[in-house]
C-alpha cells in the first residue's frame, strides 16, 4: 500500500484497486483508519483524538490532491506525495 504522506508520526496511504466509497488509511501508533474523501468521516478503525484531529485539517486542505490519487489507484498507476501538514 503506497504511502502518499507523513506527518507527527501519522503515515497516510492508499491501497490500489482499492472498494467505494474513495477513501484513504491512516495510521498511527498501532492504530488505524479509513477515511471517506468526500464527507472526511472514518469508515472503519479509530485514532486518538489528536490524531485523528490532524488528520482531517490536512485531508481538508488536500481533497482534491487526494481524489486525484484515487482516481490513479484504480487505473493502476503510481500515486503523487502530498504535502504534510505543516
Amino acid at each position: 500500500m503506497p504511502e502518499i504522506s507523513r506527518f507527527y508520526g501519522i503515515v497516510i496511504r492508499m491501497y490500489f484497486q482499492d472498494h467505494n466509497p474513495p477513501h484513504f488509511h491512516a495510521e498511527y501508533q498501532g492504530m488505524k483508519a479509513e477515511y471517506d474523501i468526500a464527507t472526511l468521516k472514518i469508515l472503519a478503525g479509530k485514532l486518538p483524538k489528536r490524531a485523528h484531529a490532524m488528520v482531517l485539517e490536512w485531508s481538508s486542505q488536500h481533497r482534491d490532491e487526494l481524489i486525484r490519487n484515487w482516481e490513479k489507484a484504480i487505473v493502476p498507476t503510481s500515486l503523487d506525495r502530498i504535502k504534510p501538514l505543516d
